[in-house]
């Protein structure tokens, strides 16, 4: 096969893959929702299309977060970017943590600091790749 050098076959070539991805994921998610209607939300998340659903949606945030960045006017200050979510995601943890514990019934304490310590994970891990395609862009 010859390599594609027309920018306008690109364009339509990357068109298509974009709407073979949107039916793909309603596919997926007419799956899932049958499966959570006859066998209830524990018997959806059983299914191995779920897992591909939740790591298709993060692959696709990444990727967005990507172009984003590169879409920004200002040159914003990465590390006072990185400082201010990393401040925000310990304080979203902290409620969390705080949730857990006096809501859950047999919730410890160290069960509430676990949760918040994956939901500080879960949000520094963005983060950091911010912070990153920012110097990198900076550079």
């Amino acid at each position: 096969m010859k390599k594609i050098t027309d920018e306008r076959l690109k364009l339509k070539n990357l068109k298509n893959i974009r709407v073979l991805f949107l039916f793909q994921n309603i596919g997926i998610i007419s799956i899932l929702g049958y499966d959570l209607v006859t066998k209830g939300m524990d018997g959806m998340t059983a299914n191995p299309l779920w897992y591909v659903f939740l790591i298709t949606g993060v692959v696709s945030a990444y990727l967005s977060m990507s172009i984003s960045i590169d879409h920004e006017s200002s040159n914003k200050s990465p590390k006072k970017g990185l400082i201010i979510l990393t401040i925000i995601g310990a304080f979203i943890a902290i409620g969390f943590g705080v949730l857990v514990f006096f809501t859950g019934g047999v919730s410890t304490v160290a069960t509430s600091i676990l949760v918040g310590g994956i939901v500080f994970v879960c949000f520094l891990a963005p983060s950091l790749y911010i912070y990153y395609l920012r110097t990198k862009r900076q550079d």
